[in-house]
């Protein structure tokens, strides 16, 4: 299944890079310009971010054991907007690769927040009330940054970004956000063994040589380098970290640890077709926009599909 989703998401990838061909077939003098310069970054920040989405949002929901726990539910997502927004418009700073580490803070001292608040081994409501208020200080704070920025045309700026935004990114800003990533990616897969045998219980955990207290440090970071980098360049994208776990734990019967690598396809797979979706409008529409309209019936239902399952 992993090889079937790797060979589809590689074709939809050349289809998004090459279309519309009618753009390349017209100008062939401008084709290398168009395609190195303009489409790739974009096609690779679609693949990194989506990948990013669906393998962090698996990864959290196994620490937390609870699978509402996205990058989004999480607030991880709103502290990287809000440390990146500090970073940007009011410390100065304009290079890519250190807007992306504000991001990266701002996400961990949000999981952080959200540690604090709700425990590691939160129920459905407490993970929910701590994530809301993460994401709601978050996003207040994130608005006040703005309002108070020094330059008069921040809200203007930031809105496109922290709807989520991949048009005229360049080729630094996807290196940018996906070294980090990748490299986080890189240590969040190799603690799939003890993710899977986190969903046992801490002491089976132990007793096999896992710690749960060093393998929960080593998620948070993680997930917070990689939420933060994509989000510094490509803005807050909701609920593909929802759907891509959701969809991927299906493929796996269920196994936490072993989704992971599933969910990173999945979300490609996703962010690649909403972004296809948002260029098929004759006027732009921000890409959160679009996860957030299909990812909150399904984000309902979980909730309502797990209530119900308490109460039984």
């Amino acid at each position: 299944m992993k090889s079937l989703l790797a060979v589809l998401l590689t074709l939809l990838a050349l289809v998004h890079l090459l279309t519309p061909w009618s753009v390349l077939a017209i100008n062939p003098d401008l084709r290398s310009l168009l395609l190195i310069d303009l489409r790739l970054p974009r096609t690779l920040l679609v693949i990194g971010y989506g990948a990013t989405l669906g393998l962090t949002g698996a990864a959290l929901q196994a620490l937390f054991a609870n699978p509402l726990a996205s990058p989004d539910v999480t607030g991880s997502s709103s502290g990287a907007a809000l440390g990146a927004v500090v970073g940007g418009y009011w410390l100065g700073l304009t290079e890519p690769l250190a807007l992306a580490a504000c991001g990266a803070a701002g996400a961990l001292i949000a999981l952080l927040g959200l540690l604090a608040l709700a425990g590691r081994r939160a129920e459905t409501s407490t993970l929910l009330l701590g994530g809301l208020g993460v994401s709601l200080a978050c996003g207040a704070a994130t608005s006040l940054a703005l309002a108070l920025a020094p330059s008069p045309f921040a809200f203007y700026d930031a809105f496109d970004w922290l709807m989520g935004s991949f048009t005229d990114r360049s080729l630094t800003q996807a290196a940018a956000a996906l070294i980090p990533a990748a490299l986080a990616g890189v240590v969040l897969i190799r603690k799939a063994r003890a993710l899977d045998v986190l969903a046992l219980g801490e002491d089976v955990m132990a007793s096999l040589g896992h710690s749960p207290a060093a393998t929960a440090r080593i998620i948070v970071v993680a997930s917070a380098i990689a939420i933060g980098a994509c989000v510094a360049v490509c803005g807050a994208i909701g609920f593909v970290g929802l759907i891509a776990p959701f969809l991927a734990r299906r493929l796996t019967r269920g196994h936490p640890g072993q989704a992971m690598l599933p969910a990173a396809l999945i979300g490609a797979l996703l962010l690649l077709l909403a972004d296809f979706a948002t260029r098929s409008f004759d006027r732009p529409i921000p890409i959160g926009v679009l996860t957030a309209l299909v990812g909150t019936p399904l984000f309902l239902w979980l909730i309502t599909h797990r209530r119900r399952g308490m109460a039984l």
